[in-house]
């Protein structure tokens, strides 16, 4: 799911986690390899949000990759884990 401004800062507000900006080089192979979403990386490596409900209003953090050491210097790519932390967008518009 790409988010817009609104949506990501609702995210971002509920959710501590850093957006991958757009026009970062790393987005473009990140789109090859999962499709058009905002990036968010966190603790535990890289994440999209995917909405829960037809209506928009809620969103699911979904798990992509977890960082390969400590130092959080490069990432594990795995099969998508969506994880329990659900995020309030509130309606599209």
């Amino acid at each position: 799911m790409k988010l817009n401004s609104a949506q990501l800062e609702r995210t971002l507000n509920q959710f501590e986690a850093q957006a991958i900006p757009d026009d970062h080089p790393l987005v473009r192979k990140l789109n090859d390899l999962f499709g058009e979403h905002t990036f968010l990386l966190d603790i535990h490596g890289l994440n999209i949000v995917e909405p829960v409900e037809t209506a928009g209003e809620s969103a699911r953090i979904v798990n992509l990759a977890n960082w390969s050491d400590e130092a959080r210097s490069g990432l594990e790519v795995h099969e998508p884990e969506t994880t329990d932390v659900v995020i309030k967008l509130g309606l599209k518009h």
